[in-house]
């Protein structure tokens, strides 16, 4: 019993700990960040040019997506394949 009223009282207060995290970007990199998404779903700098692919081009986009799926994921990859990265 005592122990549901804890988590009943912690599931209660849990909330207000998002209310520690104060409003609005915390960067002026993630503002504007947010801009440039907000110029995208708003659609209001639009280009006056539509740009659709012809069915050519859609069909060669998604057959190179399908085939990216029969090539076998290794288990590790190879540094020396892959690039080098600097060792500090």
């Amino acid at each position: 019993m005592r122990e549901s009223i804890r988590v009943g009282v912690l599931l209660a207060v849990l909330p207000l700990s998002a209310l520690a995290i104060e409003p609005g970007p915390a960067s002026q990199y993630q503002q504007e960040t947010e801009n440039w998404l907000q110029l995208q779903v708003s659609g209001k700098v639009k280009s006056p040019v539509p740009q659709a692919a012809t069915a050519a081009e859609r069909e060669r986009s998604l057959q190179r997506w399908l085939d990216s799926y029969t090539h076998p994921i290794p288990e590790y990859y190879k540094q020396k394949e892959g690039g080098s990265a600097k060792q500090d």
